[in-house]
């Protein structure tokens, strides 16, 4: 772990803030050119070369300035995967979110985690058992995690105040939504903890679920999902939950309720069953500790030159193996032959051209 520069955690927020620049790619090129400002020289090139026409969209550090301006005076912190307050538990996610803005007290996320969720529409009983499992939760030493959302993650939220709760948001740090929950926020940017790997200012858009989901699920131990119906976002964390190794449990209901047909169906693929916070101490107690996996790649090549050249003759064959369903990069080397250094580099140049995605969990598709 180390501690940024001010110049460094700029070129840090302008690279992840870059066009085509999610958290694999960020990681790759950080590891590739040893740094973010080095990686940022890059890009231009790497993306010509990956066969992109028009310049990449890259935030100017006027841009970024702005940002740690604005979120200074919100009163929140921004904080990098590479630096020790980043909590352990989401450097472990593969790979991390680079960045994250934190609001409120950030000790709560270096202690052990749980995370809450389930429908926004959710029955009153839902709701006083999400509010009850939390206090139990929190009473036990455990933070309890969820995402403000109405219903289900608002109880939670609720009950485990008084001990200590952490909220992760879509839109940036100063996002409230909903509306009505405007009072929950301030309270839980007073006594408990707000996250957001968004900008500050930005109000949160259908595709920033999924990766306030993975954060969710990257800072816990194990997700209780209460209520849910079959196509619910909660299932969607859950599933996140269950790739990064994290518990997963769910809450039994009746089969004339949609609202436990998610959690029923969860409960027969192999979740734990929830009936009380006992039922989640009683796993956790026996796992093992989630170590920070180890990155791709430790230093920087010693030759960029011969890498380059490797990659311009991989790049087309590494195109042509993509398709609509994913796969993974280690079946992208064993097809090819080649290094997995020079594969991963390759992809890099094709997803900076929007001709390839790269995924969290190792996964690619066509761009």
């Amino acid at each position: 772990m180390t501690k940024l520069s001010d110049a460094e955690r700029l070129a840090w927020l302008r690279l992840a803030r870059t066009e085509n620049v999610g958290p694999v790619t960020f990681e790759q090129l950080v590891g590739r050119y040893g740094s973010a400002s080095k990686a940022l020289a890059a890009l231009p090139e790497l993306s010509r070369r990956g066969g992109r026409i028009s310049p990449l969209s890259i935030p100017s550090e006027a841009d970024a300035q702005r940002e740690l301006e604005r979120g200074g005076q919100l009163g929140a912190r921004l904080i990098a995967s590479c630096e020790s307050d980043f909590p352990r538990q989401l450097a472990a996610v593969d790979p991390p979110p680079p960045l994250i803005w934190v609001r409120g007290h950030l000790s709560l996320l270096h202690k052990p985690c749980v995370a809450v969720v389930g429908a926004r529409i959710a029955s009153a009983g839902g709701q006083r058992f999400a509010r009850g499992l939390a206090g139990q939760l929190g009473a036990a030493g455990h933070v309890v995690v969820s995402g403000m959302a109405r219903g289900i993650d608002a109880a939670a939220h609720e009950g485990a105040l008084p001990t200590g709760t952490a909220a992760v948001l879509g839109g940036g740090i100063d996002d409230i939504y909903p509306p009505e929950n405007a009072g929950l926020y301030e309270r839980l940017a007073a006594e408990g903890c707000i996250v957001s790997e968004s900008p500050p200012g930005k109000k949160a858009q259908a595709r920033d679920f999924p990766r306030r989901n993975r954060i969710i699920s990257g800072l816990s131990l194990a997700i209780v999902v209460v209520e849910a119906e079959m196509k619910s976002g909660s299932l969607i964390t859950a599933r996140l939950a269950a790739e990064q190794g994290r518990e997963v449990f769910a809450v039994p209901g009746s089969p004339l309720d949609p609202r436990a047909k998610g959690t029923n169906d969860l409960l027969r693929q192999g979740a734990n069953l929830c009936e009380s916070a006992e039922d989640v101490l009683r796993v956790l107690q026996s796992m093992p500790t989630i170590r920070e996996r180890e990155k791709t790649y430790v230093t920087p090549p010693a030759d960029q030159a011969a890498l380059d050249a490797a990659v311009e003759k991989l790049r087309d064959q590494v195109e042509a193996l993509l398709s609509p369903t994913p796969v993974s990069r280690d079946e992208l080397v064993r097809a090819t032959g080649a290094p997995a250094p020079a594969v991963f580099a390759a992809l890099v140049e094709l997803s900076l051209a929007g001709r390839a995605e790269l995924l969290p969990g190792g996964m690619v598709t066509r761009g």
